[in-house]
């Protein structure tokens, strides 16, 4: 997996955690740095930094868990995203 996806998500959580030093396939819900609010900002970050929706099914906790985790929820909707020209 590309770490020009999972740079800005690390960047993100770190912007706002700075004193962590975070690993990509840490469970950032588990650690304690999470909560309903900053949840949302994941979200709407994720959205507007890659260009993509995160649609309703794919709003679960397993998708934001990990940088990994976030990377790869990108990836799929990316590879998904119709081609315009």
């Amino acid at each position: 997996m590309s770490d020009d996806v999972r740079a800005p998500i690390r960047d993100f959580i770190t912007g706002n955690f700075p004193d962590i030093v975070l690993k990509d396939d840490e469970d950032i819900f588990e650690l304690g740095f999470v909560n309903s609010l900053f949840a949302m900002q994941l979200v709407m970050f994720v959205e507007k930094q890659f260009g993509i929706r995160v649609p309703n099914q794919e709003l679960r906790l397993d998708s934001f868990r990990t940088i990994d985790s976030m990377a790869s929820l990108v990836q799929r909707l990316t590879a998904d995203a119709p081609v315009t020209t």
